[in-house]
Order: structure tokens, then sequence, then C-alpha cells
């Protein structure tokens, strides 16, 4: 048991060290030497010293935390964006401060207040206001991920154009003229960024598209709405040929509803998605979708907060895939394999070697 009066201050003065000094040693960092390392592990086993996070916070001028700020936290795509910040912040020795706002009112002020006990803040993208964003920058780091932003220190996105790709691919290669999109853009760059990207393939294959998204979120409970709204209230005549869906949960519960129906996908109707979640490729027909790097997109996040509070880095675009399998009419391979088509133009089968091994 630790003796509750054996302080950071007093092993520090014991061993000869700074407080800091003692600090890192008890967190394992390597920025010590070994001859130093070995004389403050002695005062702590010989005077049962148990490290304080507050006094560690002091001694290092830091509190040893990130902030993490989600709308929420359900559905494989934020954990898997979790699991990716915490294992970056487990290598630094870093501990995180998680709050999901639910898209409350107070999710500013609440954001503001988790500024003064950790020395950087990740904000996923449509959480925080651009305001509240300016004022936590003002005292500690902040990475916006999934999304542009002006005022926080850095941002880092994925290419949401592949959208654009796998449009094009449904008109030109399938021969789709009536398509939806399935996702609702206010309020999240992201959905708003697919969106334009799923117009942009219209204007440029010279085809109409819809003068609305079919605006729904992005929980496969979702997916089983739009499956109503589109197959079962919406005229018989005017029923897409295919759906682009904001996200592969959108899409799953789309493809669920469709086949509740006694309709077949993609013969009858063509539905994609965008994640690349693992289900997408365990379901039949697989699902088409564009791929991407989610766990990459919350390391990098979290290595960017380590970076001093002056420095401002510059943009960070994480490249996505376009995943080709049966729910557009492509082929659907027996195993987990895809078709990939990065630029849209050219599909190769690609093994599952290639595909990254992470947990999803």
């Amino acid at each position: 048991m630790g003796n509750s009066r054996v302080t950071l201050r007093w092993v520090a003065e014991k061993a000869g060290v700074s407080p800091a000094t003692v600090s890192r040693v008890s967190r394992g960092s390597t920025q010590v030497s070994p001859e130093l390392r070995d004389r403050v592990l002695r005062v702590i086993e010989e005077h049962g010293y148990r490290p304080s996070h507050f006094g560690r916070a002091l001694a290092e001028k830091r509190h040893g935390a990130f902030g993490l700020v989600f709308p929420g936290l359900s559905g494989p795509y934020f954990s898997e964006l979790l699991q990716g910040f915490e294992s970056e912040a487990l290598a630094t020795g870093d501990q995180v401060l998680l709050l999901s706002s639910h898209y409350r009112a107070d999710t500013d002020a609440k954001v503001i207040d988790l500024a003064s006990r950790v020395d950087g803040m990740a904000i996923h993208a449509g959480t925080v206001s651009d305001a509240a964003i300016a004022t936590v920058a003002e005292q500690i780091r902040v990475v916006v991920m999934a999304g542009e932003s002006d005022v926080a220190h850095a941002w880092v996105g994925t290419d949401n154009g592949t959208v654009a790709a796998l449009t094009r691919h449904l008109i030109v290669d399938h021969g789709h003229r009536r398509l939806a999109f399935v996702g609702h853009p206010e309020g999240s760059p992201d959905v708003t960024a697919r969106w334009e990207a799923f117009r942009a393939a219209h204007r440029e294959t010279g085809t109409a598209p819809p003068p609305d998204p079919i605006r729904l979120g992005l929980a496969q409970s979702d997916g089983a709405i739009a499956a109503r709204m589109i197959l079962d209230e919406g005229a018989a005549g005017e029923r897409p040929d295919a759906v682009v869906c904001a996200n592969d949960e959108t899409a799953l519960g789309l493809m669920l509803g469709a086949l509740g129906r006694g309709l077949r996908v993609p013969e009858d109707i063509a539905v994609t998605g965008f994640d690349d979640l693992q289900m997408a490729g365990l379901v039949r027909p697989g699902l088409t979708t564009v791929r991407q790097p989610v766990r990459e997109l919350a390391t990098v996040t979290a290595r960017l907060l380590g970076a001093p509070l002056d420095e401002v880095d510059g943009d960070t675009v994480l490249a996505t895939d376009l995943v080709l399998r049966g729910s557009c009419g492509c082929p659907d391979p027996a195993d987990p394999g895809t078709l990939r088509r990065p630029d849209g133009m050219a599909a190769g089968l690609s093994s599952p070697d290639a595909r990254d091994g992470g947990d999803t």
C-alpha cells in the first residue's frame, strides 16, 4: 500500500532530481537517463510512493489528458474512432476524457469547461460551434476531425469526393438514371461533401440529379425508414434505380428493408454506402461502398494534439477507396475480397490482405 504522506516533491528532493523527472519515471517515459531512473525508482520502492495525477500535472504543468468530443457513441464508426484515438494516447501515457454532446444546447459551455482539465482537445466536426472552438483554441491545442475548420489549430478529414466516382459508376457502368441520396447534409460537413460529390457526378454525366436528398440520420434504423419512404410511400414509377447512402449503417438498413419487401438487391434496386464497415463485406450481396481509414483519422488527430500550442498545421486529407461488391451489380466475391477502384475508372480484384486488419 502506498504511503499517502510521500509526495512527488518529497521523492524528488530525496532522489536529488526535479519533480518533472519523478513524474516521467512514474509513467514510464523514455526521456530519462538510466542513472536517474534507477535513483528515482529506489526512492519510490523504499518509501511506497504512488503517483498522483494532480501531482504530475502540477510538476509538468500539464494534465496528462486529452479531451475527445463526439456527438454520440452509438454505432461502429464512433467505436472505431475511439479505439484509434485511445491507442495513440496510450502510447504517450495520456488519458482520454470523453464528452458526448448528443446535440444538447449546453454543449459549447461543457466543451469550454472541459478545456480547463486537458492539454488538448479533438472535436468531431459539426458537434461544437466555431465560436466555442475559437475560445478553446486560445487556451489549449484543438484539432477538428472529419471536417474542415478555420479556427482550430489543425483539422483532419477524409476524401469525400470519392462519392463522385461511386455515383459515376452507377450511372455510366450500370446505366442507372434515377438515383437517390440518403443523408442529412445540414449539421454534418462530411454528409454535405458527399451530397455535393453526388450532385457533381450527375453534372459531369449530363444526368438530372434529384432536387433534394432524403434527409435522414446515419443509424441503421434510418435506413429502414428510408426503405419505407422509397419503396412504400413513393410513386411506383418514380422509384430510384439506385440509392447512394451517406454511410454504411443507413445502407445496410435500407438493404434489409428492400429484402424484407421481397425485392432483390441489386436487380430491383442498387444500394451503396460509405465507410466500409466490417459488416459491409459479410452481408450478401456485399455492400458496395467507399472505404475511409477511420482508425487512421483518429490516430493522426491524436498525434497532432501533441504539437506546440502556437503551431498551426496544414490540412490533412486521408485518401479513400471505392470498394465494389454485389449490391451495385458488380461481381460479388465468395470471400471478403473486394473490387477496388481508387479513381473510379479501373477495377481489379484485391486480396483480403490489402484490407486494413484493424477491428471495426
